[in-house]
């Protein structure tokens, strides 16, 4: 079904190129646009024209015509026109032929939707998706990405109304939504298009969003692909970079599968093996023991890449009291994370912990 902005849009062109006041109802006997306020009390006759089979698809009365229009045979509304009898026949012909167009791409765009959602959620068989791609002249082999962009703002329908703007939903690029919290585009590359480009599209996205419609975005994008049936990998692994970005990098705006290093690795290693990790390295396996100050302490020397000088430059405090708060981290845990395996082993404890945290939330 059209929505009513398209069909008030409808309404009034089909009223200023013709000249006839009209008004369009649907199959239960709703208005749902008029041209014209004073086009009311003809329920009674668009009910008899309705529910009448045997009645021709058209009627002209004498200063009103009925026209029904289908789609794939199945009445959908109901387009009145008033005036003058003369040319009201040619204009109602014109009116509905217009309204059929308007139903049958609105359909061929919702098949197309459909069958990208369904490719994204691997719900199709192999022969499927060639078959429908094929009817649909989408391209099968074509260097491709998808991107998973996730508004601040649940449920933001700007977003993805800002997307179908940007990139022209055709044959080529894509844009869908699987669920209320996220924008998919399955955007096509060129032959010479690699991860920079790929990269450069994404700064463009979380820019264009944040200027235009005034949203703050996650965007995230998996491994390019080459042929249709691999979209839903891309798709699968956009979505999971998304999710180890929310762990482990909060601070990122554009998230990349193929450059989430060891955060994409713990995120994967099961939940009896993270605690038996923890309980390796922490007591009882908890790492909540520490004080902000300490963790605040031990992570800007590992972004120091353990230079105490340095570190105690960048945090103000005496190289002493530097080392006091180190020493204490090892006293708690055992680890000396001025020494490169205890540092590696204290970040990646770090890292799981925060991993199950999100899991049991």
């Amino acid at each position: 079904m059209l929505s009513n902005q398209i069909l008030h849009k409808t309404a009034q062109d089909i009223r200023e190129i013709t000249g006839f006041d009209c008004a369009i109802w649907d199959m239960q006997g709703f208005c749902l646009v008029r041209t014209n306020e004073t086009l009311t009390g003809y329920e009674i006759q668009i009910q008899d024209f309705r529910d009448d089979e045997e009645e021709p698809e058209e009627m002209i009365l004498d200063e009103m015509g009925m026209f029904r229009i289908y789609e794939d045979s199945d009445p959908v509304y109901v387009l009145m026109l008033h005036g003058n009898a003369d040319g009201m026949e040619l204009a109602g012909r014109m009116g509905a032929s217009q309204l059929r167009n308007l139903l049958y791409v609105y359909k061929e765009r919702m098949d197309k939707n459909r069958f990208i959602q369904n490719l994204l959620l691997d719900n199709l068989l192999l022969v499927d998706i060639y078959n429908q791609a094929k009817k649909m002249k989408i391209p099968a082999e074509l260097k491709r990405v998808v991107f998973v962009i996730e508004p601040k703002n649940e449920g933001d329908v700007l977003v993805q109304e800002t997307l179908k703007g940007l990139y022209a939903t055709g044959t080529k690029d894509f844009v869908t939504a699987i669920d209320e919290k996220h924008i998919i585009l399955v955007k096509s590359l060129q032959s010479t298009d690699s991860y920079p480009q790929v990269e450069q599209i994404a700064k463009e996205l979380v820019t264009t969003l944040n200027m235009e419609a005034m949203v703050s975005v996650r965007a995230a994008y998996g491994t390019i692909v080459e042929e249709l049936k691999d979209v839903s990998r891309s798709y699968k692994e956009a979505d999971m970079a998304l999710e180890v970005g929310r762990v482990f990098y909060t601070e990122k705006k554009i998230l990349a599968y193929n450059e989430l290093g060891i955060g994409r690795l713990i995120h994967q290693l099961p939940a009896s093996l993270c605690e038996m990790f923890l309980n390796e390295v922490f007591e009882d396996g908890k790492a909540d023991i520490f004080e902000e100050e300490e963790l605040t302490t031990v992570y800007t020397f590992f972004d120091n890449n353990l230079n105490i000088s340095e570190t105690a430059r960048r945090l103000y405090v005496h190289r002493n009291t530097l080392v006091y708060r180190l020493e204490k981290i090892q006293k708690k845990t055992g680890l000396d994370v001025r020494v490169f395996d205890d540092a590696l082993t204290f970040k990646i404890a770090m890292m799981v912990a925060d991993h199950m945290k999100y899991m049991k939330e």
